[in-house]
């Protein structure tokens, strides 16, 4: 179980807790797209523009004085659901390519706005300033990440079985068989588009509290959050893990973190196209990421 291992690299690695809360944020980032593409079939490479929205409403709220962490992610998942909600009215009357560009179209014009607003957001220099005030005024973020790790272990837990009941709820399945067909799901009378907009928005609020948990745990907000490497780097994550699957994000996420941290350090200019060539293979060899390569091989030793 993940829960168990988080627990244990708490106790083992006290001195990688800045980092396990950033891999935790970005688990939480990739179960958010998990729900949509690996469950409803939205293909996107705008997911960004949620993390994006949701870091700079918790960055914005804390430079202006509204300090409390908690309230702080749920203006952020508020915020990024209502983008979800408008964008998707638009965007998810397409299918194929061009939604795909879409989405890119989004997260594109969002960074544009984000970079030229720069009285509200920092532009380029990024938002700077924050203060966030201990979680329920008992534990203050601290240099060692003690509390960040905790508190983005916490958040992350909580999305994840709000996750887990859409999935297995009737909502979950006709989402499941609108990916599967959306014609036949039309004909039987489900309401395909609002379900797909639905769905959206949650995802976009989930996306939008792991960019607040970014925000708040580095107290800085930068262009990066809404740059279009942090949405073709969490599809990656998610490919690698296993798309439709609970766990996928779980397995994806420390995957790539680990292959990137060891490619750029042997290899700094072409670390890149080592990430490539891993997901070529996965993509030839393990269809169903890591969670699929184990099912096959669980299979073959059953047999």
């Amino acid at each position: 179980m993940p829960w168990i291992a988080a627990l244990s690299g708490y106790l083992l690695f006290p001195d990688y807790l800045a980092l396990g809360a950033q891999i935790l944020i970005a688990i939480l980032f990739a179960l958010s797209l998990d729900l949509i593409l690996g469950y409803a079939g939205i293909v996107t490479l705008g997911q960004a523009a949620f993390f994006g929205i949701g870091a700079y409403t918790a960055g914005i709220l804390a430079v202006h004085g509204w300090t409390e962490p908690i309230s702080e992610l749920l203006a952020a998942a508020a915020a990024a659901g209502m983008l979800g909600i408008v964008t998707g009215f638009v965007v998810l009357r397409t299918e194929g390519l061009p939604l795909l560009m879409l989405t890119l179209v989004v997260a594109e014009m969002i960074a544009e706005i984000a970079n030229k607003w720069d009285a509200v957001t920092g532009g380029a220099d990024g938002l700077q300033g924050m203060t966030i005030a201990p979680v329920f005024g008992l534990f203050r973020f601290d240099l060692l990440g003690r509390t960040a790790f905790c508190y983005s272990l916490a958040v992350l837990f909580l999305c994840w079985l709000l996750v887990r009941a859409i999935v297995y709820s009737p909502f979950g399945r006709s989402l499941t068989g609108i990916r599967e067909n959306a014609t036949r799901m039309h004909a039987i009378g489900a309401p395909v588009l609002t379900r797909r907009i639905t769905v959206y928005a949650i995802a976009g609020s989930l996306s939008g509290i792991a960019g607040a948990l970014l925000a708040q745990t580095e107290q800085f907000v930068g262009l990066q959050t809404l740059s279009f490497e942090r949405s073709g780097g969490v599809v990656i994550m998610l490919i690698l893990g296993g798309a439709g699957r609970l766990y996928g994000a779980f397995i994806g996420v420390p995957l790539y973190m680990l292959a990137q941290d060891q490619l750029a350090e042997r290899y700094p200019v072409y670390w890149s196209a080592g990430i490539g060539v891993l997901l070529i293979a996965v993509a030839l060899g393990a269809r169903g990421g890591a969670l699929g390569l184990w099912d096959r091989a669980s299979r073959w030793i059953a047999r």
